[in-house]
């Protein structure tokens, strides 16, 4: 579903990452990590087209990115979480819908067959992310966790190949933050998508991560949790002692850098 070779990202002589390859399967889970500042975020705009690589080639779907993928429906595309304000009209089936034609907001289809298919796909995806009843709140008005769950069905609604999500638990309470990772899963689970998650906090989707994309500095590792998240892996990585901690399932990565934590 991505393939990835010979990836290099850079801006003027900040490298971000080079000679990545990376191939993900449909259904895949893939969490992406790493400290701020290090191309997470930006592989995402890669693989949607916002941004063109220095070097090397991204397909996605054997298409190579910027071809209009997003546009024909193929990439699903959650945006970090941004409040939204409280006076705002739109209704939480209008926000799913931008999923469907937001490049053409604000002209209805022409004909009615087409009318009751959008309808259809709204009612589906918010039925997806257990959100029905969110169908006619205004979304200023919805809580994070809520409105999280909306911009899900919104990615959902074209019924992607692949899901990207940029800090989707971002905000969220504890119960949110199971609730939302539990339904990223049930999508490529239910529906073979390819889903690509970059996240400062990979202990709520350790249940469902197949491999760790971790980038630091310009160096990447590849695997799986229980390969990368080690202390020599790490510390290697980060060219600092850095000490992984588990408690009960949980990862704590202790001592990097930029002093943050997991």
């Amino acid at each position: 579903m991505v393939s990835l070779t010979g990836a290099r990202l850079a801006f003027g002589d900040r490298v971000l990452w080079d000679h990545l390859d990376l191939s993900v399967s449909p259904g895949e889970f893939i969490a992406v990590l790493g400290p701020n500042g290090t191309g997470k975020t930006s592989l995402l705009k890669v693989l949607l087209g916002e941004l063109p690589l220095s070097a090397g080639v991204a397909l996605v779907d054997g298409r190579r990115t910027g071809s209009g993928l997003r546009r024909m429906g193929r990439i699903g595309y959650v945006p970090q979480h941004r409040p939204i304000d409280r006076e705002v009209m739109l209704r939480g089936r209008d926000l799913v819908r931008l999923g469907i034609d937001g490049r053409r907001w604000g002209a209805a289809p022409l004909r009615s067959a087409d009318r009751a298919r959008q309808r259809e796909a709204v009612r589906r995806a918010l039925q997806q992310v257990n959100g029905e009843h969110l169908a006619d709140v205004r979304v200023g008005l919805m809580s994070g966790g809520e409105l999280q769950r909306v911009r899900i069905a919104q990615a959902l609604a074209s019924d992607p190949t692949l899901l990207l999500c940029d800090e989707p638990l971002l905000t969220l309470d504890p119960a949110n933050t199971r609730l939302v990772s539990a339904l990223i899963d049930r999508r490529r689970s239910e529906a073979s998508t390819a889903v690509i998650v970059v996240t400062h906090e990979i202990n709520p989707f350790l249940p469902y991560v197949d491999r760790v994309l971790y980038l630091v500095d310009g160096r990447f590792l590849i695997g799986t949790v229980e390969q990368v998240m080690t202390t020599e892996t790490l510390s290697t990585l980060y060219r600092a002692d850095v000490q992984v901690v588990k408690v009960k399932e949980r990862y704590f990565v202790v001592g990097a850098p930029d002093g943050h934590t997991r």
